[in-house]
């Protein structure tokens, strides 16, 4: 909840120059601000092959009495293409629970979005030792009632919430131990090729300081990047980690 009308549409302006001039690789930028920007980025971005819109949450019915609810189909009518759904600070602060959230994956696949699923650990979940059920259980719950097709359509994110503006960090063997199982999980429950196919990108406090080395991770495939993507010039130099892939 950053940004307002005027200020967001200058930061994505400058975002989307930066990345066209500078990011060399195939890389996909997914940029999903707050709901009264998407239809005004959607244009901006209408002629860029690098940078696509998508929102930060949606209701899981398509319409209905829900005054301040944004629904999936609302937002692909404005041409957005993905949603994030399961955000850590909408289970925290909201109470989405693993059952709403797999009703919201429904929605958006159904509506033509792509989801882009989030997942991960508390403090307590980490330091008990039980992070790795933690996170098959979101799994679990979340997305694989999908079939094969549609889960190939998802992307994955793992927050540990335990790393997000609390001062502590994961280290990038940390992050790559739980990526590598959420890997595995995939592949026990649809196959070792669908498990290949889907990006797990990570969303832990990332900047251009640690993305290259977080990135260098065998099973990390992308970021999914908080108050860096706030200045445009430290969220284009994380992009730019993978030119050289």
């Amino acid at each position: 909840m950053n940004q307002d009308y005027t200020s967001g549409t200058a930061l994505f302006s400058e975002i989307l120059t930066m990345v066209d001039d500078e990011v060399l690789g195939n890389q996909e930028v997914i940029v999903c601000p707050p709901f009264i920007h998407l239809s005004t980025l959607n244009q901006l971005a209408k002629n860029s092959s690098k940078v696509f819109i998508g929102a930060q949450n949606c209701h899981q019915a398509d319409t209905g009495a829900f005054t301040g609810e944004v629904s999936a189909a609302m937002i692909q009518s404005v041409g957005a293409k993905y949603v994030l759904i399961g955000h850590s600070e909408r289970r925290q602060y909201f109470g989405e629970s693993d059952e709403l959230l797999a009703e919201k994956v429904k929605s958006a696949l159904k509506n033509g979005l792509s989801p882009i699923f989030c997942i991960g650990e508390t403090i307590q979940e980490r330091e008990s030792g039980n992070f790795l059920a933690t996170i098959a259980q979101q799994l679990n719950k979340g997305v694989f009632h999908l079939a094969a097709a549609e889960l190939k359509q998802v992307i994955l994110a793992y927050e540990p919430v335990w790393a997000i503006g609390t001062g502590l960090t994961a280290s990038p063997e940390q992050a790559q131990e739980v990526h590598a199982f959420i890997r595995k999980t995939i592949a026990d429950a649809y196959g070792a090729a669908q498990a290949e196919e889907i990006s797990i990108l990570y969303g832990g406090s990332c900047n251009p300081k640690n993305a290259a080395e977080l990135f260098a991770q065998a099973d990390i495939d992308g970021g999914l990047i908080g108050g860096a993507s706030l200045k445009s010039r430290d969220f284009v130099d994380i992009v730019k980690t993978f030119n050289s892939r």
